[in-house]
């Protein structure tokens, strides 16, 4: 009788690699997000944009702008709810694991190929229309690297894990890491248990997000709540007769 062989892991046990993994990078990461931002706020403000490029080109990102924003949207509730909701919590709310499973992994599905394809086409109109490639910075394409991996993992990791495997709950190992991250209590164990795709995901996301603050993703981040409370601009001619003066006479046909 053999001896299965154990599951394939970036860090076994509580060791080194474990502890830098999935203790030390979540806290550096989650460090140079928030000085990050901080940081940028203060020192380029105005460099806080998205650089729109519409006006050089708008049918590809009429396409592709929708269906990624509204697919990364999805996405981005989906891992809130499955990593910051407890499964107790839905379990209370008469959620059974089989209806939660089934909709986390279709909903889920369907959001990232949406993001994929939308991110595709984005990538593809900055490489192919001539003034949208020229205003693209070495930044831009590192953070497309990094947006598109992260994407691709997690894609992968649930296809994988749900659709070709047997199944994979997260919520009882990564769901419990990522909370006790903000909780101060990390527990590396839930992570090295967990299948490699969901590993790399983690680690290409935490690189995501410290990479976050340096990029055109901070436009995320922002909302124009000013606009609301901004007083009305009024405009004044400096000539005060403007408008009591007759009109002046133009050509007029003689004869």
């Amino acid at each position: 009788m053999t001896t299965p062989a154990p599951p394939l892991t970036l860090a076994a046990g509580t060791g080194t690699g474990a502890v830098l993994l999935w203790v030390a990078l979540p806290y550096v990461a989650l460090a140079v997000f928030v000085l990050g931002h901080v940081w940028r706020y203060r020192y380029d403000n105005f460099g806080w944009t998205t650089r729109s490029s519409q006006l050089y080109e708008r049918r590809l990102l009429r396409i592709g702008s929708p269906l990624f924003h509204f697919g990364i949207l999805v996405v981005l509730l989906g891992h809130i709810g499955g990593l910051v909701v407890p499964k107790s919590w839905t379990e209370a709310a008469g959620i059974g694991e089989d209806a939660y499973h089934a909709s986390a992994v279709v909903l889920g599905t369907i959001a990232g190929v949406c993001t994929l394809g939308g991110l595709a086409i984005l990538v593809y109109r900055r490489r192919t229309v001539g003034p949208v490639f020229s205003a693209t910075t070495r930044n831009d394409k590192a953070m497309y690297v990094l947006l598109t991996a992260t994407i691709v993992l997690g894609l992968s990791a649930t296809v994988a894990a749900n659709l070709v495997g047997g199944g994979y709950d997260y919520r009882e190992t990564i769901s419990l890491w990522f909370r006790g991250v903000f909780s101060l209590r990390p527990d590396p164990d839930r992570m090295t248990s967990a299948p490699v795709l969901f590993q790399l995901h983690a680690i290409s996301a935490m690189l995501l997000f410290a990479a976050w603050p340096f990029t055109r993703l901070v436009h995320m981040l922002t909302a124009p709540l000013g606009y609301l409370t901004r007083p009305y601009i009024v405009y004044r001619s400096r000539d005060e007769r403007l408008g009591a003066r007759p009109p002046r006479r133009g050509w007029e046909r003689v004869g």
